[in-house]
Formats: C-alpha cells, sequence, structure tokens
C-alpha cells in the first residue's frame, strides 16, 4: 500500500486530498508547512509527495529542492500561481509533476496513480537490469560522459556533475540513442512519461541547462545538438 504525504496550510484542502486519496487504499500523511514537510518526509519516507508551492516558512520549492537531494520520491506540486516561469522553477527542482489551482480531485488523483505506476515501472526495470545485465553494459559513455545508471551518476572527465532527477533521465536517454533526433513531444513522453501544458517550454530550459553543464561552450553546442525544425539529438 502506497504512502503519500501531502503538504498544504488550506485545512479544508487537506481533507479533501486526504479523502479521497485514502478511499482509493492509499496511506496518508499530513503537513502544514515547509519544516513540517521536511522532517515528516525524513520520517516516513513516502511514496509520493503532494506539495504546494506557498506554504508558511519555507516554501514549497524550498521544500522540493531540500528532499530531491535525499531521495528520488515522485513529487507533485500544487500552486495557485499559472505563470509558465513558476511551472519551469518546480520541474527544474526536480518536481515530477506540477498542478495549477484550481484543480478537480478526478484530475489530481489520475495524475497520482501516474506517477505511481512510472516510479512503480522505473523500480521493476531498474531492477531487471541489475539481475540481466553487467555493470559494464549499465555504463553509457560518449564526448568524455560516462552515465552509470545504477548508482544513477554523470561524470564528464572523471568529475562528478551534479543533475537534476529529469536532467539525468533526459541525457541518459539521448545518449542510448546517439544520433538519433527526437523532437519535444516525444521527449516529453519517453522521459517524463505524459505531455502537459508548457511542455515544449520545459524541454527546452532542461536542454539548455544540460549544455551549460556538459558543453564547452553551450551557446555553440557540440554533444546536444539542435536539429532545425525536427528536435534534438545526442552527436556520435
Amino acid at each position: 500500500m502506497s504512502k503519500i504525504l501531502i503538504v498544504d496550510d488550506d485545512k479544508n484542502l487537506l481533507e479533501v486530498i486526504k479523502y479521497n486519496l485514502m478511499n482509493d487504499g492509499y496511506l496518508v500523511v499530513l503537513a502544514e508547512n515547509g519544516t513540517q514537510a521536511v522532517e515528516i518526509a525524513r520520517k516516513e519516507k513516502p511514496d509520493l509527495i503532494i506539495l504546494d508551492v506557498m506554504l508558511p516558512g519555507i516554501d514549497g520549492f524550498e521544500v522540493c529542492r531540500i528532499l530531491r537531494k535525499e531521495m528520488s520520491v515522485p513529487i507533485l506540486m500544487l500552486s495557485a500561481k499559472t505563470d509558465e516561469i513558476d511551472k519551469v522553477v518546480g520541474l527544474e527542482l526536480g518536481a515530477d509533476d506540477y498542478i495549477t489551482k484550481p484543480f478537480s480531485v478526478r484530475e489530481l488523483m489520475a495524475r497520482v496513480r501516474a506517477a505511481l505506476r512510472r516510479r512503480e515501472s522505473n523500480e521493476q526495470h531498474t531492477l531487471s537490469n541489475k539481475l540481466k545485465e553487467t555493470r559494464e553494459n549499465l555504463i553509457i559513455k560518449g564526448h568524455g560522459l560516462e552515465v552509470d545508471t545504477v548508482r544513477h551518476q554523470v561524470s564528464l572527465k572523471g568529475s562528478v556533475l551534479n543533475l537534476t532527477p529529469k536532467e539525468f533521465e533526459l541525457l541518459a536517454f539521448l545518449m542510448r540513442y546517439k544520433g538519433q533526433v527526437f523532437n519535444r513531444e516525444q521527449l516529453m513522453e519517453k522521459v517524463w512519461g505524459y505531455t502537459f501544458e508548457g511542455s515544449k517550454r520545459t524541454v527546452d530550459v532542461h536542454i539548455r541547462w544540460l549544455r551549460q553543464k556538459i558543453e564547452d561552450d553551450p551557446d555553440t553546442p557540440k554533444i546536444l545538438v539542435t536539429v532545425i525544425g525536427f528536435g534534438y539529438k545526442f552527436e556520435n
């Protein structure tokens, strides 16, 4: 049975979400501010976190940043803000999904189920790979980069890079298919597992951040290349 942490200072909304999650068979724990969220997440180790952006004390973005460094739990962010930049910030900090208030409970539940399915699928895939493949086959190399898909670690010419989970997944995916061009919609489907409004901007931002970390000259990329009119590829 999956355990879900809900973080929101709106007590009425907390109860509504709690009721629907419990009715769907999930275990639920609650937090009403950022400090509580961090403490409870560390203690309870939930399978998914529903995290509001606007919180007393430390906000949801900071909570996401802190927890993402410590755990790989899926984080679904809630916000009354509609600006695309806020969605991008949340995703850059490691959130897996972003829902703008007001939202329907039906939509929220669908996002929760999808996130948990992706987590289960990723865990099963990782376990299967560990059993079937040697460690050498789990390291992807190219242009001085080494992506260790077991340890979730990327190094460039021997130096370990600090990547967000989505940066890691995006780089690993493109490196597995060196030379193959993918458009933004394909990357959202393959790396994020779904599409949503603002997805094109999200892919572009992640590509830009990756280039800043792996390219000698991010403004003239030679590794993560733009194929004008088509999409992106990892150069052979």
